[in-house]
């Protein structure tokens, strides 16, 4: 695994430079009270926002525009030099540097990545989103053709991070997202969860997979037969699939099979009466 962990890091940055691209000539929409993402040019109309502290339910969403973190959800975990250094205790915590976990698990791994790799997200992101905005157009072929290499790249990344896990030890708190690659968690008082506020911020750990370093960020899924605008009387009908999935899909990429169940793909339309009368 170490002598495959380096192209891991390279495909992560490639992913992040393609979502930033096909998000930009494509619309994506976030509801400003809750976290959730709709990815198409109508987002839609269905009453499942439950707020911030997911106090109510039911409610319409409030849309805003969307943005790379909501599609690809930024994860971070303390950076060491190796696993087998001591646990950082909780006056340590700032300290030490916060870079992505995938990159983190990739440097673990033994993998010797570019200079400045670790800690240049954010500029990254910012020179992609410079870069793009003014766009060269694109024909549609070459707009699916980048669809489809940062889906296959997409799969990649995470074909790769499960197999480095196999491995390579990470945790994840069972109250709050926070990871750690490392044989043992950190001692970093940091855990947020209300109802946990007893045990001083301990986080309680647990085994680390695949969707704690690369969550999918799941959404509604839009079919060619479906509606416009997606609405409750057809909730039932929509299919759901990872939001760089669905990205992808948008501009013509063809998602792999192991999908199909979830996007619904020959599953049946909302009957039209039914939306006609809401």
């Amino acid at each position: 695994f170490v002598d495959q962990s380096g192209p891991f890091c390279i495909i992560h940055s490639d992913v992040l430079c393609a979502v930033i691209l096909i998000s930009d000539l494509c619309f994506d929409s976030s509801c400003r009270f809750c976290p959730e993402i709709h990815v198409g040019a109508m987002a839609h109309q269905m009453k499942s926002c439950h707020g911030f502290k997911r106090m109510i339910k039911d409610r319409p969403h409030q849309w805003g525009p969307g943005g790379l973190n909501n599609i690809l959800v930024p994860v971070e975990a303390f950076h060491q030099e190796n696993m087998f250094q001591d646990e950082i205790r909780h006056d340590q915590r700032f300290d030490f540097t916060r870079v992505p976990a995938v990159l983190e698990l990739c440097h673990q791994a033994g993998a010797e990545l570019p200079e400045g790799l670790l800690y240049r997200r954010d500029e990254l992101c910012t020179a992609a989103e410079a870069n793009n905005q003014n766009p060269a157009p694109l024909l549609s072929s070459e707009l699916r053709l980048v669809g489809q290499r940062t889906l296959e790249a997409w799969e990649r990344l995470r074909l790769g991070v499960t197999k480095l896990l196999l491995v390579y030890p990470s945790k994840v708190c069972e109250n709050c997202s926070e990871v750690h690659v490392g044989i043992s968690g950190h001692k970093a008082r940091m855990c947020g969860v209300f109802k946990f506020e007893g045990w001083r911020g301990k986080h309680k750990w647990k085994k680390a997979g695949v969707d704690d370093l690369v969550p999918q960020k799941i959404v509604w899924h839009q079919r060619p037969h479906d509606p416009p605008i997606l609405v409750d009387s057809g909730r039932d009908y929509y299919g759901h699939a990872p939001a760089v999935v669905e990205l992808c899909v948008q501009v013509g990429a063809r998602a792999s099979p192991k999908y199909n169940c979830m996007m619904k793909e020959h599953g049946l339309a909302p009957p039209v009466q039914r939306d006609q009368a809401t």
